[in-house]
């Protein structure tokens, strides 16, 4: 059974440009191995990542997640039974924030920052959809 599953977390201020390319790097290879796939945004020290794949290999992946000394304040926005991954292109693809259009921001929250805290988890998933259908997600 395939499942969605989309959380949002803080970063611990020692998670630097260099500490998010290790874990992409890191989760692209365990992520093709265990079949998850997915997208992680990171703006202005937070996380929000969407992650897909059997109910198993998420549920794991999110529980290690939480237990990160690198996350705090994790809280799960969305977790669905699915019939098809949305990002199946992507052992884990990442969100260009530099691409991104501020007007898309503020279609979803009250202003052109990413906080998932303020908005509610049917949000952010169709915040993804749109930065999906334009682009914004680079990497496999």
């Amino acid at each position: 059974m395939l499942v969605r599953l989309m959380y949002a977390s803080r970063a611990v201020p020692a998670v630097d440009q260099e500490e998010l390319i290790a874990i992409l790097k890191k989760s692209k290879a365990n992520n093709h191995k265990s079949g998850v796939t997915g997208a992680l945004c990171f703006s202005e020290g937070v996380f929000i990542q969407v992650l897909e794949g059997g109910r198993t290999a998420v549920s794991k992946l999110y529980n290690r997640i939480a237990g990160d000394a690198r996350h705090t304040d994790v809280v799960l926005l969305n977790f669905d039974e699915i019939d098809e991954r949305r990002f199946s292109g992507w052992s884990m693809g990442q969100v260009n924030m530099q691409r991104m259009n501020p007007a898309l921001l503020l279609k979803y929250s009250e202003c052109a920052k990413l906080d998932p805290y303020a908005v509610s988890g049917k949000v952010s998933m169709a915040l993804f959809e749109e930065m999906v259908a334009t682009a914004a997600i680079m990497g496999q």
